[in-house]
């Protein structure tokens, strides 16, 4: 592997681990307490778990696309959006997160190995390296969602 391709890998998994030039997913749900999971402010349209659960289930669709030809992704938008505001408890909440935590794990694997510029050959033009800024991109965005519910709620670090 050559130095610019390293770096290049090296800068994909910092921008899918979230930090630098914005909060993590980890840090945008550090401390929060659990009764506000659920709350959706005046005229917002999700509550923090449907954020969390949607950042689930996207990025988990995105790594089985480019691991798998056979993998059918959830019919959009319904599938891809929970209907409860909440967790049903605690398992569910953690499960998510550590689901989450598992499945760029195993997306960050895919950009250590294999050509990243190469078409997927059952999509129509996406690459492991779309498919990490498209992850990318789409968690950091959400995230921020996360962090502007909890500045509503008075909860967030200011």
């Amino acid at each position: 592997m050559d130095k610019q391709h390293e770096i290049l890998i090296d800068e994909l998994i910092k921008f899918l681990s979230g930090g630098s030039a914005h909060a993590s997913l980890d840090e945008a749900l550090d401390n929060l307490p659990a009764k506000l999971r659920s709350v959706k402010p005046d005229k917002l349209p999700y509550s923090i778990w449907q954020l969390v659960e949607h950042i689930r289930i996207a990025q988990w669709d995105m790594l089985k696309f480019s691991q798998n030809e056979k993998h059918t992704s959830p019919t959009w938008p319904d599938e891809y959006w929970v209907k409860e505001t909440a967790p049903a408890n605690e398992d569910e909440w953690k499960n998510s997160l550590k689901q989450i935590d598992n499945d760029r794990k195993e997306f960050i694997k895919l950009l250590k190995t294999g050509d990243i510029y190469k078409a997927i050959p059952h999509g129509d033009g996406q690459s492991i390296l779309l498919e990490a800024l498209q992850i990318a991109d789409h968690n950091a965005y959400h995230t921020a969602e996360i962090i502007v519910i909890r500045r509503l709620l008075g909860a967030w670090k200011s």
